[in-house]
């Protein structure tokens, strides 16, 4: 199969500026593969979605000239896909019900005599793994304990070699929620197979997702994408720049200075030709992007 790739935003709100570096990057990759590449709207959590912003996102991408090769694909109408990936890793008894709530979890490692680390996992210690096989439960949970993930390592394009032992950092994983929403870790690593994703280029703070994808890639005996995860853009806090800590909509009345301000990030100098068109800046980039990534030239 040829490259394939994709953008996933979440219609939370407009593109903002981190969201565009990502957006950037995975165009250059397929463009520099002579691939194809896709826009996934990922509204699987449908709460958090603002009605509209779905067509917000995609002007602002095709203001600054990155077009998508396919018609969009919605999560929110995929649900069938994800309830059948959940049937059978529950048949293989590798999902499991769960009823305990955040509160439930926190009181369970206190018990164990652990905290939540400031800004990581909160780690499921595996309350309800002895619940009945098949009894109805308000969430469903991968079970981390019967698969092979002791260490779990991958090569990441950007980072190098990764590793992570998804038991111990972040304990058996949702799969469903208990509002019947399916979460981001099943649904992507559907989505990526049904699409035929050959390559995922998505931001540095993803990074620590893969693992866990790759266990439910295996055990759903799905294909193993490769991966790339691009720098971050920080905020006035330090944090990555996000809707929550004050990220602005992208400016897109000034395509190229836009589009070099995320280029920056990528480490791409901008061409030389200041005056080109959005066209021309991209097609340059592309060049610089097979460089930095030591790929084929045409």
């Amino acid at each position: 199969m040829g490259y394939r790739g994709r953008f996933a935003p979440s219609p939370t709100g407009p593109l903002h500026p981190g969201s565009l570096v990502a957006a950037l990057a995975s165009w250059l990759d397929a463009r520099a593969h002579a691939g194809q590449w896709l826009v996934r709207i990922e509204d699987v959590d449908t709460p958090r979605c603002v009605p509209g912003t779905d067509q917000t996102i995609l002007a602002q991408l095709s203001v600054l000239g990155l077009i998508h090769d396919e018609a969009p694909v919605y999560q929110s109408h995929r649900s069938a896909l994800y309830q059948s990936a959940l049937d059978r890793l529950t048949e293989g008894r590798l999902a499991y019900p769960c009823r305990c709530s955040r509160k439930d979890v926190l009181a369970a490692l206190a018990k164990l005599g652990q905290e939540r680390p400031r800004g990581g996992e909160l780690v499921y210690p595996g309350t309800c793994r002895k619940c009945v096989h098949g009894s109805a439960g308000v969430a469903w949970r991968f079970r981390t304990d019967r698969v092979d993930s002791l260490p779990l390592a991958w090569q990441d394009r950007r980072l190098g070699p990764q590793s992570q032992n998804v038991e111990q950092y972040v304990g058996d994983f949702p799969l469903k929620r208990t509002d019947g929403c399916f979460t981001y870790q099943l649904a992507v690593v559907v989505d990526d197979a049904t699409q035929g994703i050959t390559q995922v280029v998505r931001g540095e703070d993803l990074a620590d997702n893969t693992a866990r994808q790759i266990l439910l890639q295996r055990a759903l005996q799905l294909p193993e994408p490769a991966y790339l995860h691009t720098p971050l853009v920080l905020g006035d806090n330090g944090e990555k720049l996000s809707k929550q800590n004050g990220a602005q909509a992208l400016d897109t009345t000034q395509p190229m200075a836009t589009l070099a301000a995320a280029a920056k990030v990528l480490g791409l100098p901008a061409p030389p030709d200041k005056t080109g068109s959005v066209a021309g800046h991209l097609a340059a980039w592309v060049k610089q992007w097979r460089e930095l990534y030591n790929l084929p030239r045409d």
